[in-house]
């Protein structure tokens, strides 16, 4: 079967060449029993490519199982996934089938795979090994023959480095890596993609279909979109039901794009040598104190020009003068001229001064801040809020909880 008629069954939508690539692979894994990681940001229809692997396999008779494990609190997922005995923990009053055995003999899908705590991702683990798991609260070893398929939006590599993903899962997972192209790398199917949404609303909800001006086009081809096509999807459903006029210009449409930008901005390339930084957030915490150090160094330089002389000061070539001369000779002339006045203000006394700075400087506080405009932001919608902070709705509820945000 080709890639067309993959897409026709499936109701895939784009040319790509990245998209065609990402079918192609999954087709041609499906016949095997190999182990699958597909990759891809949220938002990207990872969800579609399992059921390609599953149904072109010899396993498509059998039952297919999609697992969503950062939907599934930590305490109770390896009762889902591996089931219980009667009695093995509080609210445990019956015997339960987990979806390892469920899914004998057919495919299981986890998706967000990297939200499995590691006890369980040791568990899963030996599944991919020997086919054999424990119920929870029994001794009695299972066998099951399962094909495990699972999906990321996030970086395991920096999940590795941090220790909160096992490096030996993570090869058995990645036998067969499958990459599903976000889509500001498919700029040729946005369009595509927009009228065939525009088209289906408007049969929807009985109304003149929406059609795009050329300065239109042009936004929507080249907005980053970081909900990829969940987010095209959600505007374009916006703009057919709020909207009056159904020729949308670009006035209308940035007003569903408001963080839309006609500049493009510099990415941060991280090189091997660079820090690792969780977020943005932290970029901007190491600016600070770096600003910060910056002025103190300032502060006694200028005090020990003032002490010494400017031409009295043995100062390595590194220094901070070497940095004001002949880098900055303006910046350096200017202090150099205002000594007389300094000296005769501070001959009798020279008092260091430290500037206080109100602004609270605590990781978790920046952290609630963040959290709670985020909610502010969406109306309290969680999934958007965890989108928008990079992380998962679980995380972000654990989070919400923790710090007791209402």
């Amino acid at each position: 079967m080709d890639v067309q008629a993959i897409k026709r069954r499936f109701g895939i939508i784009g040319n790509a060449p990245a998209l065609n690539r990402a079918i192609e692979m999954a087709f041609r894994v499906a016949s095997t029993d190999l182990s699958v990681l597909i990759s891809g940001e949220s938002g990207t229809g990872k969800e579609v490519f399992p059921q390609i692997i599953h149904q072109f396999s010899a396993r498509k008779h059998g039952a297919y199982i999609a697992v969503n494990c950062g939907a599934i609190p930590e305490g109770t997922i390896d009762s889902e996934l591996f089931g219980h005995e009667k009695g093995s923990f509080t609210g445990a009053h019956e015997k339960r089938s987990g979806y390892f055995e469920v899914a004998d003999n057919g495919s299981i899908f986890l998706d967000e795979v990297s939200e499995l705590p590691l006890s369980t991702q040791v568990r899963l683990l030996r599944v991919l090994e020997s086919g054999e798991f424990i119920k929870v609260g029994s001794s009695r070893v299972m066998k099951t023959n399962v094909r495990i398929i699972a999906a990321t939006n996030v970086d395991i590599n920096k999940l590795l480095r941090q220790g909160k993903f096992r490096e030996d899962l993570y090869y058995r997972l990645n036998t067969v890596p499958v990459y599903i192209p976000p889509l500001r790398e498919r700029k040729e199917d946005i369009m595509i993609l927009f009228r065939k949404f525009a088209m289906d609303f408007a049969e929807r909800y009985r109304m003149p279909e929406i059609v795009p001006d050329q300065e239109a086009s042009d936004m929507l081809i080249n907005y980053y979109w970081p909900g990829n096509i969940r987010q095209l999807k959600n505007i374009t459903e916006q703009l057919s039901v709020i909207e009056k006029k159904r020729e949308i210009d670009a006035g209308m449409l940035r007003k569903y794009l408001t963080d839309y930008s006609d500049e493009t901005l510099p990415a941060l390339i991280e090189s091997a040598g660079d820090r690792s930084f969780a977020s943005e957030r932290e970029i901007l915490y190491k600016i600070l104190f770096d600003m910060k150090n910056d002025m103190n160094d300032l502060k006694k330089l200028v005090h020990e020009i003032i002490e010494k002389g400017p031409h009295n000061i043995d100062i390595d070539d590194d220094s901070l003068m070497d940095k004001l001369q002949p880098a900055n000779e303006p910046v350096y002339e200017s202090v150099v001229s205002r000594l007389p006045d300094l000296k005769k203000r501070n001959s009798s006394h020279i008092e260091d001064t430290e500037e206080i700075i109100e602004e609270s400087l605590s990781l978790q506080d920046k952290e609630i801040e963040l959290i709670k405009k985020a909610l502010e932001k969406y109306g309290g919608r969680r999934k958007m809020a965890a989108m928008e902070l990079g992380i998962s709705e679980r995380t972000l509820y654990r989070k919400i909880k923790q710090y007791n945000i209402e």
